[in-house]
């Protein structure tokens, strides 16, 4: 990076400096094709564009793992003419075959038959939870201080294996909103020199359910009701609360749920869980249980509930856009992918806690994560359909060192997964797909089947056999599942007595989150269970929130208008602070920042420059879109008054307080309706960017729009002044910390 001349951005380079990594693609990110369009209609034929630089398709292998060598361009569509499936040109697709100029269209058209049905077959079945994704391609490196524990080779010391994350909300269909009030899907593909290794996790470290045959009954009550198919993607009504009330077990998840974690602020800033219990295995056969963290070095951040809910109407495709945008911006999301390390007991239990229990967690203070490498996502798909909706993921796809253990709830996972691609990718072959190939030699002995693409040699397809040479051979050195004893017993529908205890565990997670994440509980229950009808629905959650904490169910209960029902909560365990998002600094990059233009575009340019140098994104917000006057480099506007809102941006900068736009009327704008000296939309945007704990800062006369917005003076983290750097480094310090939680004290402790 080279220094700066200007004194006003060199100001702000130490504050940036110190709480980000700089690598600034230097644009802002969201173009849609490789080069800007023509205004008039190309006719000059050319072949495809290249994809933009920061997309990239799945490597190139065979259908049996094999290199192939073949180019990014040799897969995607080819040739400057139009042609039919089967590479015939056409001079034509504006109009059928007909008979006369206003005659019937004729049966032997096949262009118009071949189109119109394949537009009809291009839907393939959603999946029925994690429907709703997005995804990204990357490398994981490892760093070697898992070796001592798994022979798997990928997470030998400086092994470098590509990934395919893909992130996803559980209940809502493929096009329900992204900022809904859910478990967040954290799915990790390693195309590692064994073979695929899926790890497939959440953002959350528990589940609902302790055995996977309730898994249907979850998803049942969580769903839209049956008889109108609403409400979409949401918790907020009665048969999710009466199962979970009834339920007790999901009272864990629940509590998760209703916290910041279920509305995060990106899936850059999430962390992820394997949820379940594995066994590592050593070279020397030594075994030891683990539970997989994924640790985001942005932080865990999440939205608050209003933002979330706006977020939903304003841009329903908010985390989609985020993680592409990010991308593309060059501020590459990183996770440490780490292990809590348990020794392999008979009774596969750790300070008290059962390791086979899906809705317990062993607190990070008394088994520390322990970082075993480092996951950058670094390239955007090429194409949605063929990448993230056909990316299949499977619990049983696992590498040496690498086994499971008896959880119930994840034995049915590894039934379910296998069958559920096979329904919704039309068959058994669905591996042989460009993103679900695997980076490692196949000989599978697997034959035949909807879509095979795979083109296999020898007549010898079983084992043992001599008319192939005896090929495939057995591999000593292959996949062996661990031969861990397993105690007697008798054959029945049973569970331990350990999996009983469903309380302690969500008393412990209310414990340890600060004052203010109390305070989003609170409401998060409060409003989804005034979302419920029936009366004996909140009433009997009401009971299950007594035996968590009497301040958690008071407070639910006050905002209801119902009575506090009698119980009494379990022992108090000592807080795990690893379970609080609140109370450090994290980097910024990626950050997006508004800047609302004032009559010195020469100082916004200069900030706005600063922003970008800076790691972060920064949206010029305008009266009107085109580009800023001035005398220097044209600026352009990405959101208007109209157009922009709060909940697209991370802070605000205020250059001045802009007069009402010339389109600034109620007739033309809602937002517009209260008129006022500064333009209401900007007010409406500083007001809403306030609620919702943002950092604010302004030069100029930045404090008279702060005063129209109802913006106290001086208010924790809101900064005005004459010097714009100044106020920039106040605002990126302040965004360290996400959001400014000590404006709005609480009384909780």
């Amino acid at each position: 990076m080279a220094e700066h001349t200007n004194p006003v951005a060199r100001a702000v380079d130490k504050v940036i400096d110190a709480v980000t990594d700089r690598d600034p693609s230097g644009e802002i990110p969201g173009r849609p094709g490789v080069e800007p369009p023509s205004l008039a209609e190309p006719v000059e034929p050319r072949g495809p564009l290249p994809p933009k630089p920061d997309q990239r398709g799945p490597d190139a292998f065979t259908a049996t793992g094999q290199p192939s060598g073949e180019t990014a361009a040799a897969r995607a569509q080819g040739g400057e003419f139009l042609t039919t499936a089967t590479g015939t040109r056409l001079p034509d697709t504006d109009h059928s075959l007909k008979a006369g100029v206003r005659g019937p269209v004729l049966l032997r058209d096949h262009h118009l038959r071949e189109k119109i049905t394949h537009f009809d077959h291009e839907r393939i079945p959603e999946r029925v939870v994690h429907a709703r994704g997005a995804a990204a391609h990357g490398v994981f490196r490892a760093y070697g201080t898992a070796a001592t524990v798994t022979r798997a080779a990928f997470l030998a010391k400086n092994v470098e294996t590509p990934v395919f994350v893909r992130f996803s909300t559980v209940l809502g269909s493929r096009g329900s909103a992204d900022t809904v009030r859910d478990t967040r899907g954290f799915a990790t593909k390693f195309y590692t020199s064994e073979g695929i290794f899926d790890l497939v996790g959440n953002n959350i470290p528990v589940f609902f359910i302790q055995d996977a045959i309730k898994f249907p009954d979850v998803i049942h009550a969580g769903k839209p009701h049956p008889d109108r198919e609403i409400p979409q993607a949401q918790s907020a009504h009665d048969t999710f609360w009466d199962f979970v009330s009834l339920h007790t077990e999901a009272t864990h998840h629940t509590i998760w749920n209703m916290s910041d974690r279920g509305i995060p602020r990106s899936f850059r800033m999430m962390e992820g869980f394997g949820v379940h219990t594995f066994r590592l295995v050593a070279e020397d056969g030594g075994t030891v249980l683990v539970k997989f963290h994924w640790k985001p070095k942005a932080g865990v951040h999440s939205l608050v509930w209003e933002e979330a809910q706006l977020l939903g109407g304003v841009d329903p495709d908010f985390h989609r856009r985020d993680l592409a945008d990010a991308i593309e911006a060059g501020a590459f999301p990183e996770w440490e992918l780490g292990v809590q390390m348990f020794p392999d007991t008979q009774d596969q239990t750790y300070e008290g806690i059962d390791l086979l229990d899906s809705t317990k967690i062993v607190p990070e203070e008394l088994a520390p994560v322990q970082p075993v490498g480092l996951m950058t996502l670094n390239a955007n798909p090429v194409n949605f359909f063929a990448e993230t909706e056909q990316v299949a993921f499977h619990t049983g796809h696992l590498v040496p060192g690498i086994d499971v253990t008896d959880d119930p709830l994840l034995a049915g996972r590894m039934f379910s997964y296998l069958d559920t691609q096979i329904s919704r990718l039309g068959g058994p072959n669905f591996d042989q797909l460009p993103i679900n190939r695997p980076h490692a030699p196949v000989n599978d002995m697997l034959r035949d089947g909807m879509h095979q693409t795979a083109v296999h040699a020898g007549v010898a397809p079983y084992r043992p056999n001599s008319l192939d040479g005896g090929c495939p051979f057995h591999a000593p050195d292959g996949y062996v599942e661990v031969p861990f004893p397993v105690a007697a017993g008798p054959r029945g529908r049973l569970a331990p007595a350990s999996y009983d205890d469903h309380f302690s565990q969500p008393r412990l997670f209310w414990l340890s989150l600060s004052p203010v994440e109390k305070e989003h509980v609170i409401a998060a229950y409060t409003f989804e269970l005034s979302k419920v009808f029936e009366q004996t629905i909140k009433e009997r959650q009401l009971q299950v929130l007594a035996r968590i904490d009497p301040v958690l169910c008071g407070e639910v209960a006050a905002g209801l208008g119902l009575p506090v029902p009698e119980g009494v909560p379990g022992a108090d365990p000592a807080p795990s602070p690893a379970l609080s998002q609140v109370g450090r600094t994290w980097p910024v990059a990626g950050r997006v920042i508004g800047i609302v233009a004032g009559p010195d575009a020469d100082a916004v340019r200069t900030i706005r420059q600063a922003v970008l140098d800076g790691g972060m994104v920064p949206l010029v917000i305008a009266p009107t879109g085109g580009v800023l006057p001035g005398t220097g480099e044209p600026m352009t506007v990405q959101r208007t008054f109209a157009a922009a809102r709060s909940v697209e941006f991370d802070a605000i900068l205020v250059a001045g307080a802009p007069a009402p736009g010339a389109d600034a009327t109620g007739a033309r704008d809602a937002k517009a309706g209260l008129p006022g000296p500064v333009d209401p939309r900007v007010t409406l945007l500083l007001s809403e960017a306030y609620r919702h704990a943002k950092p604010l800062g302004g030069w100029g006369d930045a404090e008279d729009a702060f005063a129209a917005a109802g913006i106290p003076p001086g208010a924790p983290g809101v900064t005005s002044g004459d010097d714009p750097a100044a106020v920039l480094g106040q605002v990126i310090t302040s965004l360290g910390g996400h959001r400014v939680w000590e404006r709005f004290p609480s009384a909780l402790a």
